[in-house]
């Protein structure tokens, strides 16, 4: 069938390179272990499943449009104002809302060299230019983000902690970027990792100190809800009115909205799953290093193992898949050498640990 060449998509989009999600199985291997997508291993806690079971009495119901009950939730747990939470699928359809609003053909969108995919996606699907900065050693360089700024800039993407790294900087670097960026530019902090470090606001009181600040967070990762895909943003009032101008009516679903307000009440869930992953994080970076394997201290779900070459890092890639081991290459991610590792539960912690020694060792 030929397709007239006038039909043509908007400039940007076939820049784009499709977003690829981590491997979640190995052929002709069943019960594999999957650490390669930053999911909790322990799941949603009981008062997140018995809301989403029970959700099931309204499928035939719209859900509400306003996602009030949940905003509710997020303000009195997180200490910010609900009006001025915006809720979406995933905190990837917050990041999309912020690139269709605020940047389009011949504006900039700033990301560092090992941020999260989506950023770049976003600015391209919008028409912008992503401006790719470099990070210091694997962690964000405000310097680097303010030289790259110009009167374009319109927006400026801050993963903190960092995806794939692991790595963050300080609230008064963050205060100090926000203040120095240009009159048009939005900070972004994306805090997506804001849960597994207790007292971390993930950016929510740089929101209501400057106008130019907004927020995103997700359900996905410490939640346990990777599965129904629900994010939220905070920002400045009239950020936010004009994100939920172009919010689709009913972007989450009855369960999902349901099963988020269970979880983020649920403190004592949130508690235990943060003291696990910290413990189980610095064990099993410690085991690594044991063996050769580096890594920067992480404050997420991950770690980013450090290898001598990318022939290495693949070579032991290989040789976990072939232990029924699944963890992220992210060569992608420029940092051809190293392997994210997602930290799950004590059995799957050794057994990683386990078989990247016998590979160290020669065992292979």
């Amino acid at each position: 069938m030929s397709v007239k060449t006038e039909i043509a998509p908007q400039p940007g989009i076939m820049e784009i390179k499709p977003y690829s999600g981590g491997l979640s199985r190995i052929d002709g291997m069943r019960n594999a272990i999957k650490l390669s997508s930053n999911e909790n291993p322990f799941g949603p806690g009981e008062a997140a499943r018995r809301a989403f079971v029970k959700s099931a009495e309204n499928l035939h119901r719209y859900p509400p449009s306003g996602h009030e009950a949940l905003r509710r939730a997020i303000g009195e747990v997180h200490g910010v104002d609900p009006e001025r939470v915006v809720c979406g699928a995933g905190s990837d359809e917050i990041i999309a809302f912020l690139c269709q609003a605020y940047a389009g053909p011949g504006d900039e969108v700033i990301h560092t060299e090992h941020g999260f995919a989506m950023y770049r996606i976003s600015a391209l699907a919008n028409g912008a230019n992503p401006v790719e900065v470099p990070e210091r050693e694997r962690v964000t360089s405000p310097k680097a983000i303010l030289a790259a700024c110009t009167e374009k800039t319109r927006l400026v993407f801050l993963a903190n902690p960092n995806n794939p790294t692991g790595t963050m900087i300080s609230r008064e670097e963050m205060s100090k970027l926000a203040a120095s960026l240009p009159d048009r530019a939005l900070l972004v902090i994306d805090g997506a990792y804001a849960e597994y470090l207790e007292g971390y606001d993930g950016g929510a009181a740089l929101v209501d100190e400057f106008e130019n600040v907004v927020m995103t967070r997700t359900f996905s990762k410490l939640y346990g809800l990777g599965g129904l895909r629900v994010g939220w943003g905070y920002g400045p009032p009239a950020v936010v009115e004009t994100l939920n101008r172009i919010r689709g009516p009913f972007n989450l679903g009855g369960a999902a909205l349901a099963a988020a307000k269970a979880a983020v009440q649920d403190a004592d869930w949130v508690r235990h799953c943060r003291e696990q992953n910290t413990r189980l994080r610095d064990s099993l970076a410690e085991a690594l290093a044991t063996h050769g394997v580096p890594s920067d201290k992480s404050f997420a779900n991950f770690i980013l193992a450090r290898f001598s070459s990318r022939a290495e890092a693949e070579e032991c890639d290989g040789f976990l898949l072939s232990n029924g081991i699944i963890v992220r290459k992210v060569a992608g991610y420029k940092l051809p050498d190293c392997l994210r590792i997602t930290i799950g539960d004590e059995t799957a912690c050794h057994l990683v640990a386990n078989a990247v020694g016998r590979f160290m060792g020669g065992g292979h």
